[in-house]
């Protein structure tokens, strides 16, 4: 059994501090798989001076070069042919421009059981049947972005009884629908069986927004869950905070904050972050995430706020072993009362695409290189 199995085979998907030896052999086995199979990779990792023997030690995996998220949009880089992925995911592309990720069949199968793991803890898996409301895309055969494949898999953990999606594709391009989600939470009000909504926070709340002007309120069934992912994109300016989002919640849906579940993630790092009942996202054992000074990108201690550097050793079709977010961060140590004990992280928001471009620059010129001496 390979070091990365084992780690996502741990019982306890928050044991980090038991777990760093696991992870730190987990992490060496993805950096020489990937150092090996991808030659542009090799080329980031010689120019920066360092080699998968450099992992001595668990703090050596802070000395892994960080490629950012950025660089993903405008290079393809992988460690394994196309034809041996098992599928593909593509980030959103709101910028116009889009990261591309391959994932092997093992890798993914590793996250089914983060996945399946993570869910338990956070009772989102039943037998009981659900109607679902999207708030994210309707899946067609040239949508391959992680965020439409992952709220369509949601659907999975409790059997729906129907689908209803906000975004709508129509005429080449994604049209909202608010007035038939509308429709659909009134339809289902005095349904035997819960509603669940899922995906993006700025529809779900635009929609509820909508409701509130019109004087609609409803109280869905007491099973009913909002599961809310993949940021406010676009709309991040719209962005309300967190209490006031629970409060037109329970005023228009008649769903309790409780009843609120939140995850983070990237197509760049496919790590599921959902938080505990505190809305905290504490870190799981598949991933460590390190904090780094936006000037220098050095490592900066727990407690203080820095860009968001995401490690894990799941994939193999692809070398996101070490990626840098555009988000601004905080590491939080102490307990949140929740029960759980690793450390959790605090996403604080995002910085220009300036101040992250001259951390891509790097990586991009030494791919130029790398044509040139083909």
């Amino acid at each position: 059994m390979g070091y990365r199995r084992k780690l996502f085979s741990v019982k306890n998907p928050f044991d980090t501090e038991n777990t760093n030896e696991i992870f730190l052999a987990a992490v060496r086995e993805n950096c020489e798989f990937h150092y090996k199979n991808c030659p542009e990779y090799k080329k980031i990792l010689d120019s920066m001076g360092f080699s998968p023997n450099d992992l001595k030690t668990y703090e050596d995996i802070a000395k892994i070069p960080p490629i950012p998220t950025l660089f993903f949009k405008s290079h393809k880089i992988y460690s394994m042919p196309k034809n041996k992925f098992f599928i593909t995911a593509t980030s959103s592309g709101t910028s116009g421009k889009f990261s591309e990720i391959g994932f092997d069949f093992l890798g993914l199968l590793n996250g089914l059981n983060m996945v399946l793991k993570i869910f338990k803890w956070r009772n989102i898996t039943t037998l009981r049947p659900s109607h679902y409301i999207i708030l994210g895309y309707r899946p067609h055969k040239g949508n391959n972005t992680a965020v439409t494949k992952t709220a369509l898999g949601y659907t999975f953990f409790s059997p729906a009884l129907s689908r209803t999606f906000a975004l709508k594709f129509k005429d080449g391009k994604y049209s909202p629908d608010l007035e038939g989600v509308i429709s659909a939470i009134k339809k289902y009000e005095h349904s035997r069986c819960g509603v669940r909504f899922i995906g993006f926070p700025s529809y779900t709340y635009f929609a509820m927004q909508l409701m509130d002007e019109r004087g609609i309120s409803v109280k869905l069934p007491k099973n009913s869950k909002i599961m809310l992912g993949g940021g406010w994109k676009q709309f991040y300016k719209e962005r309300v905070d967190k209490r006031d989002f629970y409060a037109l919640a329970k005023k228009t849906l008649g769903i309790d904050e409780e009843n609120i579940i939140e995850s983070f993630g990237a197509a760049e790092h496919p790590i599921l972050y959902c938080d505990c009942k505190n809305h905290h996202f504490h870190i799981p054992v598949y991933s460590r995430v390190i904090i780094r000074d936006v000037n220098t990108l050095k490592p900066v201690p727990n407690g203080e706020m820095g860009l968001v550097n995401l490690i894990t050793p799941m994939v193999k079709a692809t070398p996101i072993l070490s990626v840098m977010t555009d988000d601004l961060g905080v590491i939080h140590d102490e307990k949140c009362g929740c029960g759980i004990n690793s450390p959790y992280l605090e996403i604080i928001g995002r910085v220009g695409v300036r101040d992250i471009k001259t951390c891509a620059a790097g990586a991009a010129e030494l791919l130029n290189e790398l044509e040139e001496t083909k």
